[in-house]
C-alpha cells in the first residue's frame, strides 16, 4: 500500500496580520524638539497664551517689594565697576544673596581695585570672605585676578566676555551678569532662577543653564536680556520657589504651563 502522501508547503507567505490592539500598543513615536531650543508652550486648555511682555510686566509688578539680587544691589551701592561686579559674582556663586552682598560689601570697602586686592594676600580676602561657599578658593582666585588685572591688563577690566571667562572659574553666568550691570552689555545671564522659571513656564526646553540661555538667546527680546535676571532672582526666592511654588497667588498663573509642577502652594 502506497505511503499517504505529506501536504506541500506553499511557496507563498501569508500576509502579515496586525490586530487593531498591536497598531494601539505601537504609537509612532512623539517628535520632541531639541533640549536647549525654543518650544511652543504646551497647549493647555485652562491658560491663556503666552505673552512675554505681560508675564514680565507682572513679574515686574510682584516683586518691586523684595530684595534687589545682589550684584544689583551692589551697583546701588556705588560698587558699578566691572571688576567689582566680578569679585562680586565670583563670591555669589553657590551662596545667598543675604550672605554674598554683605561679604561683597565688607571686601570691597577694604579693596575695590585691581591694585588695592593684589596687595592683600590670599590669607586677607579669606579672612573677609570667611561666610561664602568655597571661601578658600575664592580667596586665592580673586586674588589672581586682581594680580593678572594689574600686571597684564594694565589696571582695567576690559568689557570683553571672552577676557573675563579666561579667568579660572569665571563662567558665562558671572561673565553675562556683570558685563549687563557695569557696561550696560545686552547678555542673559541664567542662574538657578533663571532656568527653572523659564522652563516652569513653558517658554524653553532645557536640561541646563547653558542650553537655557542659548534658547532665550533665541526667543527672548533683548530689551530683557539684562533685567530678566533683576526680576527671576527675586521671583524664583520667593514666589516660584524651587519645591512647593506659590502658585495659588503667582501673577502668572494664568500664563504659566507649570511644567513639571507637582505639588504647589
Amino acid at each position: 500500500m502506497a505511503a499517504a502522501r505529506k501536504p506541500r508547503a506553499s511557496s507563498r507567505r501569508a500576509p502579515a496580520r496586525v490586530s487593531a490592539r498591536t497598531a494601539r500598543e505601537s504609537p509612532a513615536p512623539e517628535q520632541h524638539p531639541e533640549p536647549g531650543t525654543v518650544a511652543e508652550p504646551p497647549p493647555r486648555p485652562d491658560k491663556v497664551p503666552f505673552d512675554i511682555d505681560e508675564v514680565l510686566a507682572r513679574v515686574r509688578e510682584s516683586v518691586k517689594h523684595f530684595a534687589d539680587a545682589a550684584m544689583f544691589a551692589l551697583a546701588a551701592h556705588g560698587h558699578d565697576s566691572l571688576f567689582e561686579q566680578l569679585v562680586a559674582c565670583i563670591l555669589s556663586i553657590r551662596t545667598r544673596d543675604e550672605v554674598s552682598l554683605p561679604v561683597s560689601l565688607a571686601l570691597l570697602g577694604k579693596a575695590s581695585t585691581p591694585e588695592a586686592l593684589a596687595r592683600m594676600t590670599p590669607a586677607e580676602i579669606d579672612e573677609v570672605i570667611r561666610p561664602v561657599t568655597f571661601h578658600e578658593a575664592k580667596a586665592y582666585q580673586l586674588h589672581a585676578i586682581a594680580e593678572r588685572t594689574r600686571d597684564e591688563l594694565e589696571g582695567k577690566l576690559p568689557c570683553d566676555a571672552q577676557v573675563l571667562q579666561s579667568f579660572k572659574g569665571v563662567g558665562p553666568k558671572c561673565a553675562h551678569l556683570a558685563l549687563g550691570i557695569a557696561c550696560g552689555h545686552e547678555a542673559i545671564s541664567v542662574d538657578i532662577h533663571v532656568h527653572r522659571v523659564t522652563n516652569r513656564w513653558g517658554y524653553v526646553r532645557a536640561r541646563a543653564p547653558e542650553q537655557t540661555m542659548e534658547a532665550l538667546e533665541v526667543t527672548l527680546p533683548r530689551n530683557y536680556w539684562v533685567e530678566l535676571n533683576r526680576l527671576l532672582v527675586p521671583f524664583g526666592k520667593h514666589v516660584c520657589t524651587g519645591t512647593r511654588p506659590k502658585c495659588s497667588t503667582c501673577p502668572v498663573l494664568q500664563h504659566c504651563r507649570q511644567v513639571g509642577v507637582t505639588d504647589a502652594r
